[in-house]
């Protein structure tokens, strides 16, 4: 069997699939990658026995069909340090060895068996359906995956959420100390639906996602999802268990809001964070009078830090006190010019929204207070 592809292009989707892999795994075969040749394009695959994804591109020209396994870390840095040129594959399976020609020079690898590659995880035949904007899939994905949790005793809360609602498709993300909120306004179902998305599965997406238009195509059932964009696929299971109620912990009246420039209110944050305690990573904010104030103490290394900021304010005096690494967290997945805080006492969670909205969304992030020692 023989083919020709670019080098580049080749690269650029062994990269992507390479996220994929583990560096340690139960069977020898999810180290490799899956070569399958048909009508003229080149299918790649990439499995960690949890998470399959796939990806297609054209040949330059081929000799028939076929397919055969290579281990992946070789050949991935072998193709990375070539030029943009064609690279011919010739592949002699009587002798498990593929032999790769490029211009200057040549390698040759053992290849395995393709039958010994596991199988995908299927999605039943009555599987709900998303059909979502590949920018905007990305755009929520990028928003939510920091505020997914590390918790062994709760895996619901490593994932992120997607909520089919009559009204909306809600995509939640929380650690128990931040939560974030994207509802897209454009996207609903009359029958609700619902299914918590594993972090890595995410990363993955959250790479491959947002470069060009078109749709993706989710599909899921009580265990996989099947999501399918422009040159790819990624199958993987599902974290299985019930998500929290998210809407009940999102307060719904907190009166007294503060407007605020968000890169500054950033960049400040950046700045005094390291005079906070290490083990707390407490700053408190004081707002009165159109003046914000930010505060850090670490009175174990004699270390302080203030910085006064003008917002625009209506409400009472207030300090309450948050996580700066967190805020500053929340502070940079929005892009927007301006955030407003809302807030209601300094024992109840703080949100944080735009002061403009994304088209056809609805975001919202919240943060749980931090006890002050007044």
């Amino acid at each position: 069997m023989r083919f020709s592809v670019s080098s580049a292009t080749l690269s650029n989707r062994l990269v992507a699939l390479s996220r994929v892999i583990n560096s340690k795994n139960s069977l020898p075969i999810l180290g490799d990658f899956l070569f399958e040749i048909v009508n003229g394009r080149l299918n790649l695959t990439a499995s960690d026995s949890e998470v399959m994804m796939k990806t297609s591109l054209e040949l330059i020209e081929t000799d028939g069909d076929g397919r055969f396994c290579v281990g992946n870390h070789d050949l991935l840095e072998a193709v990375k340090g070539i030029s943009e040129q064609p690279i011919t594959f010739d592949v002699n399976q009587g002798e498990n060895i593929a032999r790769i020609t490029y211009q200057n020079g040549m390698f040759s690898l053992p290849v395995e068996n393709a039958d010994e590659f596991p199988q995908p995880q299927t999605v039943g035949e009555g599987a709900n359906t998303i059909t979502i904007s590949n920018q905007l899939l990305g755009e929520n994905i990028n928003r939510s995956i920091f505020a997914t949790a590390q918790d062994e005793l709760r895996p619901v809360m490593n994932g992120i959420y997607f909520d089919l609602t009559p009204d909306y498709l809600a995509v939640v993300a929380s650690d128990g100390h931040k939560l974030v909120r994207n509802k897209v306004l454009s996207v609903k179902s009359d029958v609700p639906a619902a299914f918590i998305l594993p972090k890595k599965p995410a990363s993955l997406l959250k790479n491959v996602l947002g470069k060009n238009g078109g749709d993706v195509v989710i599909r899921f059932d009580e265990r996989n999802a099947e999501v399918n964009y422009e040159d790819g696929q990624i199958i993987c299971r599902l974290i299985e268990g019930r998500y929290p109620n998210y809407n009940s912990v999102i307060p719904q009246s907190n009166p007294n809001q503060l407007t605020v420039d968000r890169v500054a209110l950033l960049s400040a944050l950046r700045r005094v964070q390291p005079f906070s305690n290490d083990s707390s990573n407490l700053i408190r904010f004081h707002v009165e009078n159109g003046v914000l104030q930010l505060d850090a103490e670490d009175y174990d290394f004699s270390k302080t830090a203030t910085e006064r900021m003008t917002c625009d304010y209506n409400g009472i005096p207030m300090s309450i006190g948050f996580k700066g690494s967190s805020f500053i967290e929340i502070l940079s997945n929005f892009d927007c010019e301006q955030v407003i805080i809302q807030l209601a006492d300094p024992s109840r969670a703080g949100l944080v929204i735009p002061a403009e909205q994304p088209e056809g969304q609805d975001v919202l992030m919240l943060m749980m207070p931090m006890l002050l020692n007044d």
